[in-house]
């Protein structure tokens, strides 16, 4: 598509009932290896349409839960099209305030919103992210939703959308620096959310738990508690929501969630403490098989959903017609079914492979712990996996129970 408006090629693309201009991504790359989305001018990534229309569903939850008219701020817009969905796809938005340190990313978002008819209730800036954050971390200014979506992590912008939400707000974080946060790269996690991680088989819950806790801990610092109410992890980023609510009581509250995760890679066995275990003592024994553990924190050992606000998600999404909703539905079922189950899950490849035995079926393996009285229910996080209240010892034992039936 020509436009004399703008020095790049321009594309006409479709997310829920909304239609936006964004650069022509074959454009901009010399082969397939390349990432498309960081080449570009004006950022924008069409992987990414899942998060945004699960995004429509949660604010739109929350507005309901208000029940008033919600303001909303995306300090890293982009082209504006998670913006400009909330406001042509919520109902009930006061207003929407998307930003972008960009030129060009700043008038793509204006034509955007333009277009779609809403430059009345979007309103378009050009500045550095937390600059403009820092301008309405005042009283009667403040927002009930900031999203913050960075190429990276969300941390450079926790602090300050923390300070513009007012009292009850709520904060969209994503995070797509999986490697430091799945162990690859443990410095940089220590560094950037305070917190060691682990590569595990549930590596990415960790992860979640380690923005959580990051989260918690930044929050706290200004007196503020965070209720963490929807959580998922898809293809290569993690996403995170909670409620913030001010008072000192309110963040001692929400720091009773903080812990630890101790892991044996010997047996599989994993215990989440609430106080750091002292190094070179018996408490960092595996209590099943005297190994030394490993240990993964300090992060956020509560509940990581809210099963109301999931179910509401899902009754909103069952009156839209989203290109995902089949998978969305599917996520948010599986979501909802585990939002009381214990931390931590086990995945049966990884058991297997230590063990040197065939996989059973994960369907079986759910099946058998039910019938022993367990508490077991699937993951979103991985199909191999099932998340129980039986020790990993049982779950070994049961893994070859199976096998041997076969």
């Amino acid at each position: 598509m020509e436009n004399k408006d703008y020095d790049f090629p321009i594309e006409v693309v479709h997310e829920g009932t909304t239609k936006v201009l964004v650069p022509k991504l074959k454009a901009f790359v010399k082969s397939s290896s390349e990432y498309a989305p960081s080449k570009a001018p004006v950022f924008y990534n069409p992987t990414m349409e899942f998060n945004r229309d699960l995004s429509v569903l949660a604010l739109q939850a929350y507005q309901k839960m208000l029940g008033k008219e919600v303001s909303i701020c995306e300090p890293l817009t982009g082209c504006g099209v998670r913006g400009i969905r909330c406001a042509v796809e919520i109902k009930g938005v006061k207003g929407v305030l998307i930003n972008d340190i960009s030129d060009s990313a700043f008038h793509l978002a204006q034509k955007n919103a333009e277009i779609n008819n809403v430059s009345k209730p979007v309103m378009a800036k050009n500045e550095e992210a937390n600059r403009l954050l820092s301008h309405y971390n005042v009283p009667h200014r403040r927002f009930d939703i900031i999203d913050v979506d960075p190429f990276g992590s969300p941390v450079p912008y926790l602090d300050s959308a923390i300070r513009a939400l007012r009292d009850g707000g709520l904060l969209a974080l994503t995070a797509t620096d999986m490697a430091p946060l799945c162990g690859v790269y443990p410095k940089a996690c220590i560094r950037k959310y305070g917190g060691k991680p682990l590569r595990t088989e549930y590596c990415h819950e960790l992860a979640i738990r380690l923005l959580a806790g990051c989260a918690a801990v930044t929050a706290a610092k200004q007196n503020i508690g965070i209720n963490v109410i929807f959580s998922h992890c898809s293809d290569h980023y993690i996403r995170l929501y909670f409620i913030i609510s001010y008072g000192a009581k309110k963040a001692d509250e929400s720091l009773k969630n903080m812990g630890y995760i101790l892991h044996c890679f010997k047996c599989f066995n994993r215990e989440t403490r609430k106080t750091f275990p002292t190094i070179g003592f018996d408490d960092k024994k595996c209590s099943e098989c005297g190994s030394q553990m490993e240990i993964t924190g300090p992060l956020w050992l509560g509940k990581l959903v809210d099963r109301q606000f999931c179910m509401a998600m899902r009754k909103e999404s069952e009156k839209r017609m989203f290109r995902n909703k089949q998978k969305i539905t599917k996520i948010l079922i599986l979501i909802e079914n585990e939002a009381d189950a214990p931390p931590t899950y086990y995945v049966l490849d990884s058991i297997c492979d230590k063990l040197a035995l065939p996989v059973p079926s994960v369907k079986k393996m759910h099946a058998a712990l039910r019938q022993k009285g367990f508490q077991a229910c699937f993951t979103h996080f991985t199909t191999k996996g099932v998340r129980t209240n039986a020790s990993a010892k049982e779950v070994v034992e049961l893994c070859k129970q199976l096998i041997s039936q076969y």
